[in-house]
C-alpha cells in the first residue's frame, strides 16, 4: 500500500498546484478577491486585499479524482466508503461556499451573520450525523455510548471544529499547514483501512498543493470553503474509523484559536476587559509584533506538540479505562 499511497499524494499535490493556478487565473478575472476583515490588523488592507479567496473550491474535485484513482488502483477501496467519508466535507464547504459567495457578491466581509451561518452549520452536520453513526459508538476501545449520545457530540464536534478552523485561517500558510500535520497525525493512527489510508493520502497532497500558492506572501486564500472542507473532512474521518476523540488532539491548534476567541468574547462582554490584544490568538502575536512567518512557523510547532501531549493523554486514558 505504501507505493499506492506515494502515487495519491503525489497526484493530489502536482493536481492541486496545477487545477490552482487555472482556478486563480479565473478567479481574478471575476474579482474574486480577499476583503479585509473588520477584527483583522489594520495592516492586513495593505497586504492582504486583492488577494484571490474561495481556493478551497479546488480540494472537491482533486480529492475526487485522487479517490478515483485509488479506487482503480486498489479494488479493495468501496464505493460506499468514499462516499461515507466525502458527504461531510462537501456538505461543509457548500455551507462556506456560501459565505464567501455572499462576501463577494456584496464586495464585502460580511457574508453570513452569525446565527444563519450557525443554523445552516447545524442544518447540515446534524442530518449527516444521524446518518453517520447508525448505532452506538466507540468513543476509545472499551468505551461505547448510545446513539442520541453519540449524534449529539459528532454534531457538536462538527460545527466546533468548522469555526475552529475557519478562525485559524488567518495568516498565509497556517491553516493549510496546520492541516496537514493533522492529517499526517491520522495517517499514523487511523490509516489501515484502504479507503481511510487513500483518503489521508490526498489530504496531505491537497495540503501541500494548496501551500504552494498560499505560503507567504500568499497568492491566494482557501476562504470559507477550504476551511469547511479541511474541518469536515479531519471529523469525518474520525467518525468513519470509530475514534472520534481522536479529533482533540488532531484538531488541537484549531481548539486554541477558537478557545481564544470565545475566552475573550466573554471577557469583553462580562468584564470589559481584553486578555488579548487581539483574537484570535495569532491576531495577538501579531499586535506584539511578531512577524507572520514566525507565527506560522511557531503554531505548526505548537500543533505538533499539543498533538503528541494529546495523544499521550488519550492513550494513558484507555490503558486507565
Amino acid at each position: 500500500m505504501f507505493i499506492e499511497f506515494v502515487l495519491i499524494f503525489l497526484m493530489s499535490m502536482l493536481t492541486e498546484i496545477f487545477l490552482q493556478s487555472i482556478w486563480m487565473a479565473k478567479m481574478h478575472g471575476l474579482k474574486i478577491e480577499q476583503v479585509t476583515k473588520l477584527y483583522g490588523p489594520s495592516w492586513h488592507e495593505k497586504t492582504k486585499m486583492g488577494t484571490p479567496t474561495m481556493g478551497g473550491i479546488v480540494f472537491i474535485p482533486v480529492l475526487v479524482l485522487s479517490l478515483c484513482a485509488a479506487g482503480y488502483i486498489d479494488k479493495s477501496i468501496s464505493f460506499e466508503a468514499a462516499v461515507r467519508i466525502v458527504t461531510y466535507p462537501v456538505l461543509a464547504a457548500a455551507v462556506g461556499f456560501l459565505d464567501d459567495w455572499l462576501k463577494y457578491s456584496r464586495h464585502s466581509s460580511d457574508g453570513l451573520k452569525s446565527m444563519e451561518k450557525l443554523l445552516l452549520q447545524a442544518a447540515v452536520t446534524i442530518p449527516w450525523a444521524v446518518w453517520a453513526v447508525p448505532g452506538s459508538l466507540e468513543l476509545l476501545p472499551g468505551f461505547v455510548i448510545n446513539r442520541i449520545a453519540a449524534v449529539v457530540l459528532v454534531a457538536f464536534a462538527g460545527i466546533g471544529l468548522q469555526n475552529a478552523v475557519n478562525v485559524t485561517d488567518g495568516l498565509d500558510g497556517l491553516a493549510a499547514g496546520c492541516s496537514f500535520i493533522s492529517f499526517a497525525g491520522a495517517l499514523v493512527f487511523l490509516g489501515g483501512e484502504p479507503a481511510v489510508t487513500m483518503t489521508i493520502a490526498s489530504a496531505c497532497g491537497i495540503c501541500l498543493g494548496f501551500l504552494w500558492h498560499n505560503a507567504n506572501p500568499a497568492s491566494v486564500f482557501m476562504g470559507d470553503v477550504g476551511a469547511h472542507f479541511f474541518a469536515g473532512l479531519l471529523l469525518s474521518l474520525c467518525v468513519y474509523s470509530g475514534f472520534l476523540l481522536l479529533i482533540i488532539p488532531l484538531g488541537f491548534i484549531f481548539g486554541v484559536e477558537i478557545i481564544s476567541v470565545a475566552i475573550q468574547i466573554i471577557a469583553i462582554r462580562k468584564f470589559k476587559k481584553k486578555i488579548f490584544l487581539m483574537s484570535p490568538v495569532h491576531h495577538h502575536f501579531e499586535m506584539l509584533g511578531w512577524k507572520e512567518t514566525q507565527i506560522v512557523t511557531r503554531f505548526w510547532i505548537v500543533h505538533i506538540a499539543g498533538m503528541c501531549l494529546c495523544m499521550v493523554l488519550l492513550f494513558l486514558l484507555v490503558f486507565w479505562v
